[in-house]
């Protein structure tokens, strides 16, 4: 039975590394996955998923205003998808979520999601927000704090790596801007 999946972190727990082995297995079975990555973020390039530890594949871009279930369906009506993988799905609409949903339910293929839960003010972002509501299956990958401890904040960072505590919820950046860390960590650097 075709489910919903979140898979959320803070960053550097391996999201878009976990998405492109959950392809391979796909494809190593002669199945079809169809990836999908998020426009704005495109550090490894544009329609490019990529890992920190050198892995990446091929993948089909969204916007805000890009009709997820319209692209999906089209591409499953030329060649049969088999699961549909979503890197950076913190930022989908609430309405892209709702279309991942009518993928699942209707054509009966599993969405698989990869992203973050919140950002660096620990605010959900919206994607997020209707996928913790309306997912079947939530799975939280870890990662840890410079502490040991398990990492669950995400602090944005200046040039000069002092935290910054407002600003706008999206700047795209990778270990040069964000740092994963702990709570009491998170509110350590705030407060310093």
């Amino acid at each position: 039975m075709a489910q919903l999946y979140f898979y959320y972190s803070a960053m550097n727990a391996g999201k878009s590394t976990t998405l492109l082995q959950s392809a391979f297995n796909y494809r190593e079975r002669g199945m079809r996955p169809f990836i999908i990555t998020a426009a704005i973020d495109n550090r490894a390039g544009v329609g490019k998923v990529a890992s920190r530890i050198g892995l990446e594949a091929e993948a089909q871009v969204f916007e805000s205003q890009t009709d997820v279930k319209a692209l999906l369906m089209s591409a499953h009506t030329e060649n049969k998808i088999d699961c549909v993988l979503v890197d950076e799905c913190q930022f989908l609409t609430k309405a892209q979520v709702a279309e991942l949903t009518d993928i699942v339910d209707e054509l009966r293929i599993p969405v698989l999601c990869y992203g973050l839960r919140t950002d660096f003010r620990g605010e959900l972002f919206e994607g997020s927000q209707y996928l913790l509501a309306w997912a079947d299956k939530l799975i939280e990958l870890k990662t840890i704090c410079h502490c040991g401890r398990k990492a669950n904040r995400v602090l944005r960072t200046d040039e000069h790596g002092k935290a910054i505590a407002d600003g706008d919820q999206v700047v795209i950046g990778g270990n040069d801007r964000y740092v994963s860390l702990c709570r009491k960590h998170y509110k350590d650097a705030l407060s310093a």
